[in-house]
């Protein structure tokens, strides 16, 4: 079996704070993911005034608006986290939730899309991602099977590598409704790597996908759950990282290969000592 491809969620979770983003980024690296992910918006096209208006206490201020932007990274802070993960070794790319931010993100070297649940609908969008040429991630939370379809017609009508991720937009997901069975479905039904974004509490569910040959694997990362932000509780601390990475590396060498009348040399000794009443027989 082969170890998935592992991504690490940084997403907004690291509140606008560029110390947050490295200490992040590090520990994705430590853990042993292979790349960190982020999530790029270009805020007055995501969302509308009568959104980012509404009242809303959070570190930045009373509005919606003072929460979004306080967000956000910009180029500088791109700049910072492309030179850090050059530094580190390590892959990152984006989520973009419009056209503007993929454009953003295109300016990078980046080796991979990334498609979020709730853009999957989006098909203006879908095809501007598509014509680029990377291989993409593409998410299913909330997804009906025509939204799936529509997605996977529009990578193949552009010769767009891609696969799909099983994914339940709950954050924390409840382990009852991970209905990891599914992620046999998409690969029967689309003929393409799948992998699994998790949105759940602790390792149990992303360890049982290993289960059904998962291509890829992303979890939400964070430095402690109980900071402030909408994704915290469902993600993963460093401690956690560290369980997830060293229990799939066990997984994988645990499936070995077929070994049906072989006895390892170890066993030999063993089975002298525990069979010597046997022996004494023949």
């Amino acid at each position: 079996m082969k170890k998935p491809y592992l991504i690490a969620e940084i997403g907004i979770n690291h509140n606008g704070d560029m110390s947050i983003v490295r200490k992040l980024i590090k520990n994705a690296k430590d853990s042993g993911f292979d790349a960190v992910k982020f999530q790029k918006r270009t805020i007055d096209i995501v969302y509308d005034k009568k959104t980012l208006d509404t009242p809303r206490e959070s570190p930045w201020g009373k509005t919606t608006r003072e929460q979004k932007f306080g967000l956000e990274l910009e180029k500088p802070q791109y700049d910072e986290i492309d030179n850090y993960c050059k530094e580190v070794e390590i892959e990152w790319f984006g989520s973009a939730w419009d056209i503007k931010s993929l454009e953003f993100l295109n300016n990078y070297n980046l080796k991979f899309n990334k498609i979020a649940s709730a853009m999957i609908v989006d098909h203006e969008f879908l095809n501007e991602v598509a014509k680029k040429n990377k291989h993409t991630f593409i998410s299913t939370g909330m997804s009906t099977k025509k939204n799936i379809d529509d997605a996977v017609g529009i990578f193949k009508r552009n010769n767009c590598s891609f696969e799909l991720m099983h994914c339940v937009s709950t954050y924390p997901m409840k382990v009852e409704d991970a209905n990891l069975i599914t992620i046999n479905q998409l690969k029967n039904e689309y003929n393409c790597n799948v992998g699994y974004s998790g949105h759940e509490n602790g390792v149990v569910v992303s360890l049982a996908a290993l289960q059904f040959g998962i291509s890829s694997l992303e979890r939400h990362i964070t430095l402690d759950r109980t900071m402030y932000g909408s994704d915290q509780a469902a993600s993963l601390e460093f401690k956690g990282m560290m369980s997830l990475t060293k229990s799939i590396e066990k997984y994988v060498n645990s499936i070995g290969e077929p070994s049906l009348g072989k006895i390892l040399k170890e066993e030999l000794p063993i089975a002298k000592k525990l069979r010597a009443h046997i022996q004494k027989k023949n």
